[in-house]
């Protein structure tokens, strides 16, 4: 069978970037590209709110979105970064319902829509994309559950220094892809309070912070004695 997911050095279709769709032919994929419609966001605008119907499923082709969770007192919890190739709107597939998560777009970006209807119609014609999308739902499910698992166990400087550990290169160089106010929220701090701590990491000698997106890590022992 000629599959399609085996970059070739041009640009791919947000289909063929997508990992769930990456068992089906050429053949396969042309029928879920015909489901599908592209749309664009600038940066800071709302690809969909909670509260809104649930019936479709959002593809990141191009940028990056942030997807967010408000509690009952205004308080603004982020749950992830997505990137291309990366989707969102998945349980809208398997839970007939309203969304929970909001998802907005932290830069320009270009999302590719699919009709969730249809799709679910091809899931019980290929059976392999919904085993990805449920393979997804778990991998993210165990990443919620050690997330719970931090603010519940762990210290606040605990938490800052094994984020920095998980997100450091070989060379121990840290770039973020949200804002530090995103990753506090993240992490279940304020803004301030990572930004403290994260002074007093570079005062101990253990950090070096450059900019408003870089870190590197000078001393992994000492921020791996904290977690």
């Amino acid at each position: 069978m000629d599959y399609v997911c085996k970059h070739n050095g041009q640009e791919q279709s947000c289909i063929q970037l997508v990992p769930i769709f990456c068992g089906l032919n050429r053949r396969q994929m042309a029928e879920v590209e015909n489901i599908t419609y592209s749309k664009s966001f600038r940066k800071g605008e709302m690809i969909y709110m909670a509260g809104e119907e649930g019936d479709k499923l959002y593809i990141i082709h191009k940028g990056r979105v942030k997807i967010t969770r408000v509690s009952e007192t205004g308080r603004e919890q982020t749950l992830r970064v997505l990137g291309p190739g990366d989707f969102m709107g998945e349980l809208s597939l398997f839970v007939n319902g309203l969304l929970m998560d909001n998802a907005q777009a932290v830069e320009d970006t270009e999302v590719c829509i699919v009709d969730g209807e249809r799709l679910k119609a091809l899931m019980m014609k290929y059976p392999t994309i919904a085993v990805k999308v449920l393979e997804e739902m778990g991998a993210r499910l165990g990443r919620a559950e050690n997330l719970i698992e931090n603010l519940g166990l762990y210290s606040v400087e605990a938490r800052i220094a094994r984020t920095l550990l998980d997100l450091a290169d070989d060379e121990g160089k840290v770039v973020l892809n949200l804002s530090k106010q995103d990753l506090a929220s993240h992490i279940g701090m304020a803004q301030e309070t990572l930004s403290r701590k994260l002074s007093y990491f570079q005062d101990m000698g253990w950090i070096k912070l450059e900019g408003r997106r870089k870190i590197i890590i000078l001393d992994k022992d000492s921020l791996t004695s904290l977690t």
